[in-house]
């Protein structure tokens, strides 16, 4: 992927050069839009410096769908582990060949009379419309109690944990238990270490049911194909992922199991205090509402199966392994012989640089489809930026081509764009 010459003009600027900026392009390309992608880091990067050793996906490989890229190898049913992602990332840059300029910061879009105007750490460049594909995942997020924990302690980023041979000698603390607190805490414990989970809101998920994955399930029901305007589903952009995984074939993580094997779990962190923790006494909350959306999804595929009658194994219910006989509220990190906190705590966005008036009052942009109500701004990349799947390798491309489209359609509306789209790159879609 060789750097391109700055132009001073673009029909379009992509800004962000991740799986939804280099989807993007691919389109923009296929439409004969002239165009350039700045990414302050390297293409997909965080897949490469911000993933554990042990990282796989929890989604099926065949749910892998880039555009023109489907998923090509022996076990669509399983899980990448990170070296297979990363090449499977590498081919899709290659094949998407993008005008891209890596290492290279946007530090202003904004809009002018006619156009916009984007600083870059190369040089201003305008353009006729801009696609914000930065996501929601910017900036790493610790909690400024953090500040408050002694410096002996090792604190670290989920984004930084990369095994457990990496740590310090002794117990480890997890705070949160989304997706990636829950693997990196049973990465841990199945190195042996004494691992202390502090718990939150995430719901879980089963990997099998009924003798079928989960996900597969969900395919043929339908729900990743539902939109955000269906009812209840405006809420869902800011809700946390089922925590579950794709390690070893695939299974549960059951917190309840991990506690009867010696893992030590908490309620939500309050603060810190010196070298003490102290925690909401709703650990016992935590793991219910968790149960209850497993065994929720797992109703849900019950009625699916009974209304197609289809032969499967029986239903069942997840019934509790595990209760906390009493909530611990407060810890003395020094005394249960902990040496090192990773802090699963998400990350935030970073739209200080969109001089554009499409958020709302939290900072989302406000969006239908990936299209603002500013002419010529459209967001791409997000969890629920139309369906449950947008985000996932298995609908950007679904995103990328609508809001390409319409950019394409902004353009020639406005005389901007009157070339001729290009034919379909070799090997179709794959979608």
């Amino acid at each position: 992927m060789s750097t391109p010459s700055l132009q001073s003009h673009y029909s379009a600027v992509i800004v962000g050069g991740g799986q939804a900026g280099l989807s993007a392009s691919y389109y923009l390309s296929r439409a004969g839009v002239d165009h350039a992608v700045f990414e302050r880091q390297t293409a997909a990067h965080k897949w490469q410096d911000e993933r554990w050793d042990a990282f796989c996906l929890v989604t099926p490989n065949y749910q892998c769908q880039l555009p023109d890229h489907p998923y090509d190898g022996p076990n669509p049913g399983g899980f990448m582990v990170k070296d297979e992602i990363l090449d499977y990332l590498e081919r899709f840059k290659a094949k998407v060949n993008a005008p891209i300029f890596e290492h290279t910061a946007v530090s202003l879009v904004e809009q002018m009379p006619s156009g916009f105007r984007v600083e870059t750490s190369k040089g201003v460049v305008t353009a006729d419309a801009v696609i914000l594909a930065t996501s929601l995942y910017a900036n790493r997020f610790i909690p400024r109690a953090a500040e408050r924990l002694p410096d002996h302690i090792l604190q670290i980023h989920t984004a930084d944990y990369r095994n457990p041979e990496s740590l310090p000698d002794g117990g480890v603390m997890v705070v949160g238990s989304g997706q990636s607190g829950c693997q990196i805490a049973e990465d841990l414990h199945l190195a042996g270490r004494q691992v202390h989970l502090v718990t939150g809101n995430a719901p879980r998920c089963a990997r099998f049911y009924r003798g079928r994955d989960v996900v597969d399930w969900l395919t043929d029901i339908g729900q990743y194909g539902i939109t955000v305007e269906h009812d209840g589903m405006t809420k869902k952009k800011h809700d946390t992922n089922h925590y579950l995984t794709g390690r070893d074939g695939g299974r549960d993580i059951d917190l309840r199991k991990f506690a009867l094997e010696g893992m030590k779990l908490y309620g939500r962190f309050e603060t810190a205090k010196g070298a003490t923790m102290q925690f909401r006494q709703n650990l016992r909350r935590n793991l219910d509402e968790a149960d209850r959306v497993y065994n929720g999804i797992n109703a849900l595929i019950d009625q699916h199966i009974a209304r197609n009658n289809i032969t499967a194994p029986p239903a069942s219910v997840y019934v509790p392994l595990w209760e906390p006989a009493q909530e611990v509220t407060e810890l003395d990190l020094d005394g249960a012989g902990i040496t090192s906190i990773i802090w699963a705590t998400g990350f935030t966005p970073d739209w200080s640089y969109a001089a554009v008036p499409i958020f709302d009052g939290t900072g989302y942009p406000v969006q239908r489809r990936g299209v603002t109500g500013v002419p010529g701004v459209y967001v791409l990349g997000l969890p629920w930026l139309w369906t449950w799947g947008s985000g996932r390798f298995l609908s950007i491309a679904q995103d990328a081509d609508y809001v390409a489209g319409q950019l394409t359609g902004f353009l020639r509306n406005r005389g901007l764009h009157d070339a001729a789209p290009r034919a379909a790159q070799a090997g179709g879609r794959g979608l």
